[in-house]
């Protein structure tokens, strides 16, 4: 989808889903690990939205508490997930289960995790239609051939009796998104799903999820820490790190003006952005904490090449960074920079959200 589409879609109607302060923590007999901490975003129809960061982050953790599977020791431990207007986390087990799969789907980094070896791909889409859809005999049959041909593998009919093993990593994971388009789904979750794929196929997936969109208006949460699948694919971007979304932007306003010191890393750390021939690649040393404090100072300013004092003892707020009508946020002590740096600190102390939005 354009920018422009999706400025309108967010203008004219409510979001599909709308993650509020979401907290989930693990705990270990050493620690409690805030792997989603405060986190709040919202996902609109036939939009896709990013979710990008270093390993660690937070963002599969995300996902899976959206799904509603996190399992011990960790546990939600505040905020809202509202879909279609209904908070999943006061959803009973059951009633998730006819949710996942049915009203949200979720493609997997490692289509082998999502398939069963010892059935055939044919078998494992029917049950799909069978438990969702009531569908069974040859109306399933028929309507795994057509989910096979719409997401791009050829002789659907005869690959419906093969098995995970006979298909190269690239068709797998074409079945695995059938498999997520079975019941119609309303919102697509996809943790990194190309990250094992070669280049070329990797650009035919993400084709293929964009043809997909158009064509039944689907919402796509989209996971990766690759910069340039998200230029690619999203229409906007929560950039997530150790837990927090720390800048939230339409995709081109945030590959053009980046605001957060963190999100800048991420950029110039990609192969080709301007480098000479005798230029070294630009990296962010160190490497993404683990969130075990409340979080009182900046999680980035350890690693932070413009961090001063008040960073480590003021913990940043969202702040708007960009005009009124693109909704770009950014926390950081940095801003807002329309005053001095002393008043913007305080802003962040103080709590005084009137020039942020979450």
């Amino acid at each position: 989808m354009s920018t422009d589409q999706s400025t309108k879609t967010r203008a004219d109607a409510e979001p599909i889903l709308s993650v509020e302060n979401l907290r989930t923590a693990f705990y270990t007999d050493k620690e409690v690990i805030r792997a989603v901490d405060g986190v709040s975003f919202d996902i609109y129809r036939g939009e896709t939205v990013g979710i990008v960061g270093e390993s660690g982050s937070g963002k599969s953790v995300t996902a899976r508490s959206i799904m509603r599977l996190i399992d011990s020791p960790g546990r939600i431990e505040n905020g809202r997930i509202m879909f279609d207007g209904e908070d999943l986390i006061e959803k009973s087990p059951k009633q998730m289960r006819s949710i996942r799969g049915g009203s949200i789907a979720m493609v997997f980094q490692d289509p082998l995790t999502s398939l069963n070896p010892v059935y055939t791909v044919g078998n494992q889409i029917k049950e799909a239609l069978r438990l969702h859809r009531g569908l069974s005999g040859s109306k399933a049959t028929q309507e795994a051939i057509e989910l096979l041909e719409a997401v791009g593998i050829p002789d659907a009919n005869r690959r419906l009796r093969e098995y995970p093993h006979q298909f190269s990593g690239g068709m797998r994971q074409r079945a695995v998104i059938a498999m997520a388009l079975a019941c119609d789904p309303e919102l697509l979750i996809c943790d990194e799903p190309t990250t094992a794929l070669d280049v070329t196929i990797q650009a035919q997936i993400l084709e293929l999820l964009e043809e997909l969109q158009e064509e039944r208006d689907l919402a796509i949460m989209f996971i990766t820490h690759d910069m340039g699948v998200i230029a690619e694919i999203a229409d906007r971007v929560n950039v997530m790190y150790a837990g927090e979304i720390i800048e939230n932007a339409p995709v081109v306003e945030l590959f053009e003006s980046p605001k957060h010191p963190y999100t800048q890393g991420l950029l110039n750390s990609i192969p080709g952005q301007g480098l000479g021939e005798d230029d070294r690649l630009s990296t962010i040393e160190g490497d993404v904490p683990t969130p075990n404090e409340d979080p009182t100072y900046c999680r980035f300013a350890p690693r932070c090449p413009k961090a001063f004092d008040q960073c480590d003892v003021v913990h940043p707020k969202p702040m708007s960074v960009g005009s009124d009508d693109t909704e770009h946020l950014a926390a950081c002590l940095l801003y807002p920079e329309d005053i001095s740096t002393d008043e913007a600190v305080a802003i962040h102390r103080d709590g005084n959200t009137q020039r942020g939005d979450n």
